[in-house]
């Protein structure tokens, strides 16, 4: 019987303490995270948590982005070093253009100069040439004309004495030859 008794003690005292706890929800009413006796438990979790989160993102996520930013910033840097080499490249292949287009300039200046001096010096030979021509057709005009003009003088003298001799003996008189001759020549000279 003793231990019927202790059964009902029990369970009287589980009742009672299913009353108070049925009493106790009633009473709270609330959200149990502003329940204030539950405070040092959920302030113990909280730290476990913000501990647990910490050491996943120091150990695990951190580097992993670490990693991440140090391969771009490599990457970046690489990129601006390749770029300065193409920079520096474009401005060599610019000044060798620029030194070609100048020694291309200064051929073709040259080429024009030796044109020009060979041009010049045919035309200086065929002017001397044609000067030479001239000289020699000019040289052979006056001969001509000397020649001619000789030729003419011989003749008037000629003509004059023959003329003269007419003259003589159409007024009736008589000259020699020899006479008519020195005064043609007489006045022929002079």
């Amino acid at each position: 019987m003793a231990s019927e008794t202790q059964d009902m003690a029990h369970a009287a005292a589980d009742a009672a303490h299913g009353a108070a706890g049925a009493a106790h929800s009633a009473d709270a009413g609330g959200m149990p995270q502003l329940d204030f006796s539950s405070f040092p438990n959920q302030i113990f979790w909280l730290l476990v948590a913000l501990v647990a989160i910490y050491w996943l993102l120091s150990r695990i996520a951190l580097p992993r982005i670490e990693a991440v930013l140090a391969d771009r910033q490599g990457t970046i840097a690489g990129d601006i070093a390749a770029a300065e080499d193409f920079k520096r490249k474009a401005e060599e292949a610019e000044a060798a253009y620029e030194k070609a287009l100048a020694d291309a300039r200064a051929k073709a200046q040259k080429i024009a100069g030796e044109t020009r001096a060979e041009i010049q010096k045919d035309l200086d030979a065929a002017i001397a040439k044609a000067d030479a021509e001239i000289a020699a057709r000019s040289a052979e005009s006056e001969a001509r004309i000397a020649e001619i003009r000789d030729g003419a003088l011989a003749a008037v003298d000629q003509v004059a004495k023959d003329t003269a001799g007419e003259i003589v003996a159409a007024l009736g008189g008589k000259a020699d030859a020899k006479s008519i001759n020195a005064a043609v020549d007489t006045r022929l000279k002079g």
